[in-house]
């Protein structure tokens, strides 16, 4: 690896602080802004048997959202990562963790990591680079990663663009498909596959779905921009080529469609640029199974529990509201028989 225990908890110590004080907003759209509801002025519905219940991993969700992979590894994170576990297990919804690279490094990072008591009846995900494949980390590495968190899962997330403005980063992916590949073949738990923020075109969902994974989170452009943190932590120079890539990526409602219409029986995730309730319901109309969410929720978790909760609260409110005024009285009903206008200038 190209970086010792204590440069990488410092890095991650970085991207938190970065991620909650400086603008590293995409410049694209994330498309949801395109599009608008046909709505149902007489639903036939009672809106108190708007049902928002999904499945994913054999769990029941109380609504189809995950609080997406953001952070750990770094003492700062452990705060955010209990509230986000409380609002997880009280919503009902999947929640993820950070990269798992520091505690692969250093088990004493366990703590900033370690929710599943708190977690015990919704989808716990680890997380880690799936470029770390290629640099000495086996299925034997991935799998006591997953055993030391007690996950349901592993999810592996790509960041090519992220990879090439860090200084020293891990910059060659030959080989990542047949590696994720042997990681699914070997792993006794599930594995999802994530981009972190510019999006999956469709080959790769149909290569990836081939290589055995379970589900794959497009993490399309129109959230937090990867190259942006960087951008804050990169010197004059490579800061300037940072900048070149803000507009950078496939934007996640296309990304979405796209995917679905590559993999018609694949559980797709939406995030990048999910700003409630309506963009979430959007998704779940153009393809997706479930939403996820991370820079709100990073956001409203180190402003307060609270602060976490109530945004939960209200995203689910304002899904269930949208299903009830589109006459779609279960998540199928919204993908089967909801519609999408665009928005014309």
């Amino acid at each position: 690896m190209s970086e010792d225990v204590g440069s990488t908890a410092s890095r991650k110590a970085e991207h938190l602080r970065i991620n909650l004080q400086d603008d590293v907003q995409s410049g694209v759209s994330a498309g949801f802004d395109r599009w608008r509801f046909l709505p149902q002025a007489l639903p036939e519905l009672d809106l108190a048997g708007v049902d928002t219940v999904t499945s994913f991993l054999g769990y029941q969700l109380r609504a189809p959202f995950l609080i997406s992979c953001m952070t750990g590894g770094t003492p700062e994170a452990t705060g955010v990562n209990h509230v986000l576990a409380r609002v997880a297990q009280q919503h009902g919804v999947a929640l993820g963790l950070g990269s798992g690279r520091a505690l692969l490094e250093d088990p004493g990072a366990l703590s900033s990591f370690d929710v599943r008591d708190m977690v015990p009846a919704v989808p716990l995900l680890a997380n880690l680079g799936a470029v770390q494949l290629l640099r000495g980390v086996s299925p034997a590495d991935c799998a006591r990663l997953v055993e030391l968190l007690r996950a349901d899962a592993l999810v592996l997330h790509l960041n090519a663009l992220q990879e090439a403005l860090q200084d020293g980063g891990d910059v060659n992916f030959t080989g990542l498909l047949a590696g994720i590949e042997r990681l699914c073949a070997r792993l006794s738990v599930p594995v999802v596959v994530k981009e972190v923020g510019w999006g999956i075109p469709p080959d790769d969902v149909r290569r990836l779905f081939g290589a055995g994974v379970v589900a794959v989170d497009v993490a399309g452009a129109g959230g937090t921009s990867w190259s942006e943190v960087e951008r804050h932590r990169a010197g004059a120079a490579m800061a300037r080529t940072a900048a070149a890539f803000r507009d950078w990526g496939l934007p996640t409602a296309e990304a979405v469609r796209r995917a679905r219409d590559a993999s018609p029986g694949g559980t797709i995730i939406a995030s990048g640029g999910i700003r409630g309730g309506i963009d979430a319901a959007k998704a779940i109309v153009v393809g997706a199974d479930l939403v996820g969410l991370a820079g709100p929720f990073l956001r409203a978790a180190a402003a307060g529990e609270t602060q976490a909760m109530d945004l939960a609260t209200e995203i689910v409110d304002v899904l269930r509201v949208t299903m009830f005024c589109t006459g779609c009285a279960s998540i199928a009903g919204l993908k089967e028989t909801a519609r999408l206008e665009p928005v014309t200038p």
